[in-house]
């Protein structure tokens, strides 16, 4: 997918990073518009890495960086969330001292600050324990406080790294529609997970990464259009499987089942079956799941 720097939130042309001997990110360059974006990948792919390189937390050992449109991180920093995905709470500090100072830092005044503070802890549904302190509060609740800290600014942009990490069912539950309502009001996320679910449930757009590198980068609703078919031959699998391809379509041997992308008709592999003096004892057509496009990416980069 190609967008416009000057439109885009981020871009990245050409970006390694190495710590040592060993690549974090390598040769990465991708554009990320606004909306709802996901980083998708297991844990080491390189996702956080790649939002600190964003926001100038780290620098790249080469290539380039925009945020915002401009080519130096520091001066859009204002505009910008970032929710961590490391616990990084100043254990003495009240919720609401801890957030209303986080506001001081991007920008606002005390007293714009303070306020904004008790709209958002009331929000995330911390307006009761605002005034303790963080080191009494669960892992739940600490999330709650790094998502508002990175809100209370009114930033067109957040970064949120993990933001399900640790949370029980409903907190979880609780957290993802907090970003689908961030969302609504107008503001673009970048949302960076290894659950699959959680980029499913938020983002219209999706980045996966394995091992530094970029596997896939295409809207959601693309990546899960195309047509899957699972078949089962009897006979000889290997030549349907030829016959297929010589269509062609996209053919997958998994084990005892042929798995077909794209627009094939049932008819197609019937036909081909024939061909091949072979037949066919199962037939499934199934919608895709972005676990299946994860797997596809992944086993095809390995």
């Amino acid at each position: 997918m190609q967008q416009d720097d000057d439109a885009a939130a981020f871009t990245l042309n050409g970006v390694t990073k190495r710590f040592g001997q060993t690549y974090a990110l390598q040769d990465v360059t991708l554009s990320i518009p606004g909306g709802a974006v996901g980083l998708l990948g297991p844990n080491g792919a390189g996702k956080s890495t790649l939002i600190r390189i964003v926001l100038s937390l780290i620098s790249p050992t080469n290539g380039s960086v925009t945020l915002l449109g401009s080519p130096d991180a520091r001066p859009m920093l204002d505009k910008v969330g970032y929710m961590p995905e490391h616990d990084c709470l100043p254990p003495a500090m009240t919720a609401v001292g801890f957030v209303a100072y986080m506001g001081q830092v991007s920008g606002l005044d005390s007293d714009v600050s303070l306020e904004r503070t008790h709209d958002i802890l009331d929000y995330v549904g911390l307006g009761e324990e605002r005034y303790r302190q963080i080191k009494g509060f669960s892992t739940g609740m600490r999330q709650k406080v790094k998502f508002a800290q990175a809100l209370v600014h009114e930033p067109s942009l957040v970064f949120f790294d993990e933001p399900t990490n640790g949370m029980d069912p409903q907190g979880r539950k609780e957290m993802l529609d907090m970003l689908r309502d961030v969302i609504s009001t107008g503001k673009s996320i970048i949302l960076s997970s290894h659950l699959l679910p959680d980029i499913e449930y938020v983002c219209d757009d999706v980045v996966i990464l394995q091992d530094g590198r970029i596997l896939m980068h295409d809207s959601l609703e693309h990546m899960l259009d195309a047509k899957q078919v699972s078949v089962r031959i009897v006979g000889d699998q290997e030549g349907v499987m030829a016959l297929l391809k010589d269509r062609g379509l996209s053919v997958e041997a998994r084990g005892s089942m042929l798995i077909i992308e794209g627009g094939v008709e049932a008819r197609d592999i019937f036909e081909a079956a024939h061909l091949a003096n072979s037949h066919v004892s199962y037939l499934y057509p199934h919608v895709k799941r972005l676990e299946d496009v994860f797997i596809q990416a992944v086993s095809h980069h390995e």
